[in-house]
């Protein structure tokens, strides 16, 4: 039975920053596949995103079936980021709900188990499946969730979330030891990142993402039940217009 005090996000862990320097250090040791530079640099763009905003216009169709969503961010950002994406979708008729942590730096025992409790009390209070809608490492929380609890789970959208492949063919392998505290191969909590979950699983990928291999966000057959190319950049997966007009026809066809 769900407590009912609502659930707190957990306590960030120690900082070892001797141990978090080597890991940063550390050498790739297969090369894997990264993004090409030039569409590194082009993710400089995310600075004049909210100056764009104010000249752009979108036109949201009321929902069929309105849905519960929660939006997962991507690894060192906060849930402010999503926060357009969030308010386009709710002006569809749909429920959006944050993942009810601050920053995501990286996955433990603590606070996937925040998350479970998270999506329990969210699908209690709504009386239906909920939608998670991962963004980067987002979405490799959201696929766990999935596997997990599939009875409390309509479905996974992931967008650019490096789930399959080599875990370093991305340009933030080093950062995101750095930052998380253990290696990239090597998380603190069990699973296999490739492994489908028990539900309809959708990855959104890019040629032009400046982070993430498209190989990796693409994913291959029985990864994924299937793959939608957009033409974004990885930050833009947050925000950009075809990124929100996808989300929202997934919602559609749940």
């Amino acid at each position: 039975m769900l407590s009912s005090t609502k659930p707190q996000p957990p306590k960030p862990p120690k900082v070892d920053l001797s141990r978090r320097i080597e890991l940063a250090r550390q050498g790739n040791p297969d090369a894997a596949a990264r993004p090409k530079i030039r569409h590194t640099l082009a993710e400089a763009r995310v600075v004049v995103e909210p100056a764009l905003r104010l000249f752009r216009k979108m036109d949201i169709e009321a929902a069929v079936t309105p849905r519960t969503v929660m939006l997962l961010p991507g690894f060192g950002t906060h849930p402010v980021r999503m926060k357009y994406m969030a308010q386009q979708l709710e002006r569809a008729g749909h429920t959006v709900k944050r993942w009810g942590m601050g920053f995501n730096f990286g996955p433990t025992s603590e606070n996937v188990a925040f998350l479970e409790e998270r999506l329990a009390d969210i699908h209690q209070r709504y009386g239906r499946d909920v939608v998670l809608v991962g963004w980067s490492l987002g979405g490799l929380f959201a696929r766990e969730l999935a596997k997990r609890h599939p009875d409390q789970v309509a479905k996974v959208v992931t967008m650019g979330s490096p789930f399959s492949g080599d875990p370093r063919a991305n340009n933030a392998w080093r950062i995101y030891q750095f930052i998380a505290g253990h290696r990239v191969d090597n998380p603190p909590i069990e699973g296999d990142v490739g492994q489908k979950p028990p539900v309809e699983t959708v990855a959104f990928w890019s040629a032009r993402d400046g982070i993430v291999s498209p190989r990796s966000s693409c994913g291959k057959v029985g990864e994924r039940d299937r793959a939608v190319a957009l033409r974004c950049n990885h930050i833009g997966f947050s925000y950009s217009p075809e990124c929100i007009r996808a989300v929202l026809r997934e919602l559609e066809e749940v």
